[in-house]
């Protein structure tokens, strides 16, 4: 997983998908005046295989967010890359609440909740390494889980409440109507898009698909902009909601 988080972008010369070799820190300009220095590498190797043990065993102990907020803290404060620790951090909670049947699909990420309370998550998780508070810690993951999920909600009710009437509008059309309204509810999941994916996806052709979409342009539901290779297609509307879905806090 690391390796694919880190193929492009930021991090991405930093050795993506092998554990660090060398010591690391959180804040400062070497371990002397860190915030945080995790455990050198000998040490490292330790306490990944406790973090695996508790993964197993963990869960015959814990309830799954009580355990789940527990492995972050001990993810984050092993840092056993020399970068994207803190996004796979993140990421490993929403997979593993998927693995333990929490969640049916990947839907619910905690990154904004994180973000929107930087200061309060890092003095929290200080607070666990340094005086052992695991309680505040979990009551603050726990409201950070409800929150995310009440926001989820309204999101996939708008979502769905948007598709609907755009169903409508697509269904009063012309004789194009069928192959639009297959071509609407791949946008519902690929909201930006070419000609070509969307003509693989559906099975229609080439033409159909472009015919489709220029009606879907007619009525104000996609825009199109330029790609590097052809024309991409964009579910306006939809991409709007998921963005103040993801501002909002």
């Amino acid at each position: 997983m690391h390796e694919v988080l880190l193929r492009t972008g930021r991090g991405s010369r930093s050795t993506p998908g092998e554990f660090r070799t060398t010591q690391n820190w959180i804040g400062g300009t070497r371990p002397g005046n860190a915030l945080y220095v995790p455990p050198p590498v000998k040490e490292m190797y330790e306490a990944l295989d406790g973090f695996e043990k508790f993964l197993h065993d963990g869960a015959e102990e814990f309830p799954v967010l009580v355990q789940c907020a527990m492995l972050h803290v001990q993810f984050e404060s092993i840092h056993p890359f020399l970068d994207g620790n803190g996004r796979l951090g993140r990421l490993l909670i929403t997979l593993l609440l998927v693995e333990r049947g929490v969640l049916v699909k990947p839907l619910l990420y905690m990154s904004l909740y994180l973000k929107q309370n930087r200061d309060e998550y890092y003095a929290l998780l200080q607070r666990v390494r340094h005086e052992g508070d695991w309680e505040a810690w979990i009551l603050f993951f726990l409201r950070g889980v409800s929150s995310t999920a009440e926001r989820a909600v309204v999101l996939a009710k708008n979502l769905l409440s948007l598709f609907e009437q755009d169903e409508r509008r697509v269904a009063n059309t012309g004789s194009r109507r069928g192959s639009a309204l297959q071509i609407l509810a791949r946008l519902s999941e690929m909201p930006y898009t070419s000609i070509g994916r969307l003509a693989e996806s559906t099975g229609l052709s080439f033409n159909t698909v472009t015919a489709s979409l220029d009606a879907l342009k007619g009525l104000g539901i996609v825009s199109e902009v330029a790609g590097r290779r052809g024309r991409l297609f964009i579910y306006d509307e939809y991409l709007r909601l998921m963005d103040e879905g993801a501002l909002a806090g």
